[in-house]
């Protein structure tokens, strides 16, 4: 099982001083924040897309490859790559040259986005998003899984024997997730081609993340790719954490409140009581965690949401040492005590390989 944090890239004033920090301020913390989870010991970094203020990372791949460059074993995913207004072209000759440079720790998650303008900024209709992201994403697959592809769809002019450079790494395309909040079409995606799904898991009840990932296993199923239970899970999630439960709600409170995302809504309490929002002790993130395993099954990726609504670095940092040295380590242990033989680890580029050299599944513990 891997564990990770996510961002999401908001320049958000701090709520307790009324500083906010530049773009670029936010883009460094980024980095540094990816060289932090590395250095406690956390398998994943990942970042979203997005065009619109208050949020800075509009660009991934080159985020990404600054933090390949200063990182080793890092995993760089994204959190969001914009399925329907980024061309299959672009996105299947970007990350493939990202893949190249980070030696196969590169990752996609696959969506829609959550900010509705962004479909006319990049000259789309945001009426065509789901047979956008079904369609790119076809394009996409065949522009990694072959040399010359001729293409012709709905949305965009045709292709004649076009060759996305450069190739996959080792032949391996990137591994894909598909995520989604609400939209079980992207879980029958992601069944579909035997891909990872990511719930973002951070503003709905367990309920209907249940409901959600239960449907993309059933379907995992039905497409042929395995048992219900060895289909790639991955679950969102936000935490914050003092050795004193109060005192985490306490400092935690005035960023709540006035976060980009879900602030002005339930309060901390109802919130924390209806989603998986966690805020408390490291015993209580470790316990809320592993409770995640009782709606989900087991999976195979956890994020964490660490630097929303205006936190500061260094709190950040105090944070990612907390997830590092105190609730990873036991989760970790916990999980691969509970999760059977016969279901899959996270995929990694040489897991992939091999699979592909083996022709089979991908390997489990």
């Amino acid at each position: 099982m891997q564990f990770g944090v996510f961002t999401v890239g908001d320049v958000t004033p701090d709520p307790t001083t009324g500083r906010e920090p530049s773009e670029g301020e936010r883009i460094r913390s980024m980095v540094t924040i990816a060289q932090k989870a590395e250095e406690v010991g956390l398998d994943v970094f990942a970042t979203g897309e997005h065009h619109n203020p208050p949020f800075v990372p509009s660009s991934p791949t080159t985020l990404l490859g600054y933090i390949a460059a200063t990182t080793s074993t890092l995993q760089l995913s994204t959190s969001t790559t914009l399925i329907t207004t980024n061309d299959p072209v672009k996105i299947a000759e970007d990350y493939a040259m990202l893949q190249h440079l980070a030696g196969g720790r590169v990752d996609l998650m696959m969506g829609r986005g959550n900010t509705g303008p962004v479909y006319p900024w990049f000259g789309q209709d945001i009426r065509n998003g789901l047979p956008l992201a079904i369609e790119n994403y076809a394009l996409l697959r065949r522009l990694w899984d072959e040399d010359v592809v001729d293409w012709d769809g709905e949305f965009r002019t045709p292709l004649h024997g076009f060759t996305s450079t450069p190739r996959p790494l080792d032949g391996v395309a990137p591994f894909v997730w598909h995520g989604s909040i609400r939209s079980p079409e992207i879980a029958e995606q992601a069944a579909f081609y035997g891909d990872g799904f990511f719930h973002n898991h951070i503003f709905w009840p367990a309920s209907h993340t249940r409901q959600m990932v239960e449907f993309y296993r059933r379907r995992f199923e039905h497409h042929g790719h395995g048992s219900a239970d060895q289909a790639i899970v991955g679950l969102g999630g936000q935490v914050f954490m003092r050795k004193n439960s109060q005192d985490a709600v306490n400092e935690f409170r005035p960023y709540f409140d006035h976060a980009p995302v879900y602030g002005g809504g339930p309060s901390l309490e109802d919130f924390s009581t209806q989603t998986p929002l966690t805020v408390g002790s490291p015993q209580e993130v470790i316990d809320r965690t592993l409770g995640f395993r009782e709606y989900v099954g087991d999976y195979q990726l956890q994020l964490f949401l660490m630097d929303h609504a205006g936190l500061p670095l260094k709190t950040v940092l105090e944070q990612l040492d907390l997830l590092g040295e105190e609730v990873v380590p036991v989760l970790r242990r916990e999980f691969a005590a509970l999760k059977p033989a016969h279901v899959p680890d996270a995929p990694t580029h040489e897991s992939l390989v091999a699979a592909k050299a083996g022709d089979g599944a991908l390997a489990s513990a």
